[in-house]
């Protein structure tokens, strides 16, 4: 920390010529911001407003201040840093519903809600999230995209945290974003237009929530087609459509560019690969590309190159027929994208109310625990994210890696002198250590497996890493 003292006129003075103070229009001291992180994992900046006490905040939040001419120091790191940060949430969006709560962590991408005019998804959004979003039987009654976080269930947690006489238990996460109704045209420019379409953009995946009733929760008729397949078919048109633009467009662009820069070959190619299957209406995730057409195309963000995941919204009078309802779905969408069936308005409902109250609800229709953790699952598993875990007597935890990461990568989830310092990784599979009931009995009976740097860690692997960090 660098202590600041004063001069008699009361203006904040230091006595390190390097240090130049920041002013306001008036002259005065004005906010001072020092940097105190490392720049790892965890990126904190301790910010003081003359005098008060130091608050912790977020880099990202830093870097998107107006500072009132910052000094020199101060903007050579903020522009150092500026380049590779990502804010965690773009402007335009809003957060509603409860705050995440402090034990969920873990690395997060967002999955978006897309959909037809009263297909439900802000009620989706309001069964993961608590409540908050707009829910009502009329069009674009969302017009800005909604942002929540939800833990995905893990079952393992709880029976590891037992094992272990855990203090706390932290869940993965995941984000998704409740986005405006896409209507037909809306590639032309109709309804939310281009400012849904650059909505779902920043998004890494699609939920499409696709209609199968007539009537809404206060019992009015809702407009449109109650057909899955129909909703499903308008949706899959207009994103095909519109990425069919960007292709064009990105196509001109790069034959002009190729003669100068054999490098944007491939891309070209692959460009061209696609646009007569988009102009046919068929999505990407339809067509047997290769990985390295996938590959090539990523730079491009092409709506329908994203991981895809069905909902179909029922009634709560349909709840015993969801499998035959889905089946059509199911059928259309066999190796493109998992199809969930569920009543979202249910589903909803029961979010509002306290945990046994939730359950006395979904038992009252026969549902168990209800449809949402099946969704926070598959949307988990949609994003190419799988969990190891640690336990022990203060925390047990699930960790958030890349699926096909090896070792090294995945200790720096959770610190990265970890990963620097990696020498080896103590690991059992999460089944075998509750059947042997410790890690020290594990370790006796020789069932944890020593791994070096080109382990590829598993889904369910619960892991002690060995590391050594010299200065």
């Amino acid at each position: 920390q660098r202590d600041r003292t004063r001069n008699e006129t009361g203006r904040a003075t230091r006595p390190d010529a390097h240090r130049d103070r920041t002013r306001n229009e008036t002259g005065s001291a004005g906010l001072v911001v020092s940097i105190v992180c490392v720049w790892g994992p965890r990126r904190s900046v301790s910010a003081e407003v003359a005098g008060s006490a130091a608050t912790t905040v977020r880099l990202g939040a830093v870097v998107g201040l107006l500072l009132p001419g910052p000094g020199p120091l101060l903007r050579g790191a903020l522009r150092h840093k500026a380049k590779t940060l990502q804010h965690e949430e773009p402007g335009r969006f809003r957060r509603v519903g409860r705050e995440p709560a402090a034990n969920l962590s873990g690395l997060m991408e967002r999955f978006g809600f897309v959909g037809l005019p009263n297909a439900g998804k802000s009620s989706l959004f309001n069964a993961l999230a608590g409540g908050g979003a707009l829910a009502a039987p009329y069009p674009f009654a969302t017009k800005e995209p909604n942002i929540g976080r939800a833990k995905v269930p893990d079952e393992r947690l709880l029976l590891l945290s037992e094992m272990s006489k855990t203090q706390k238990i932290v869940h993965a996460t995941s984000e998704f974003v409740d986005i405006g109704g896409l209507v037909e045209g809306a590639s032309k420019g109709e309804g939310l237009g281009n400012k849904f379409l650059a909505n779902i953009r920043e998004v890494d995946a699609i939920v499409f929530v696709l209609r199968a009733f007539a009537k809404g929760a206060t019992g009015d008729d809702v407009p449109g087609s109650q057909d899955p397949l129909d909703h499903l078919a308008v949706v899959e048109i207009e994103l095909a459509l519109a990425d069919l633009a960007s292709v064009e467009t990105q196509i001109n662009k790069r034959q002009r560019a190729a003669k100068q820069d054999k490098s944007l070959l491939p891309g070209l190619e692959a460009l061209e690969k696609v646009q007569p299957v988009l102009a046919e209406g068929t999505p990407l995730y339809r067509v047997p590309l290769t990985a390295d057409d996938r590959a090539n195309l990523k730079e491009f963000f092409l709506l329908t190159n994203k991981p895809v995941l069905c909902v179909v919204n029922v009634s709560d009078n349909d709840i015993d027929n969801v499998s035959a309802i889905t089946k059509p779905v199911d059928q259309l969408m066999a190796g493109h994208a998992e199809v969930l069936g569920m009543c979202v308005q249910l589903e909803a409902e029961a979010a509002l109310l306290d945990e046994a109250g939730r359950k006395e609800l979904l038992d009252g229709f026969g549902l168990g625990e209800g449809a949402l953790p099946r969704l926070m699952q598959a949307a988990y598993r949609l994003l190419g994210r799988r969990t190891f875990l640690t336990t022990g007597e203060k925390e047990t935890r699930a960790w958030t890696f890349r699926a096909g990461a090896k070792a090294p990568e995945c200790a720096a989830e959770i610190h990265s002198d970890i990963q620097r310092g990696f020498i080896k990784v103590e690991t059992i599979q999460w089944d075998l250590l509750l059947d042997l009931g410790s890690l020290a009995k594990a370790r006796e009976v020789g069932k944890l497996r020593l791994e070096g740097k080109e382990y590829e860690m598993q889904d369910g692997d619960v892991v002690d890493f060995k590391f050594n960090v010299t200065k």
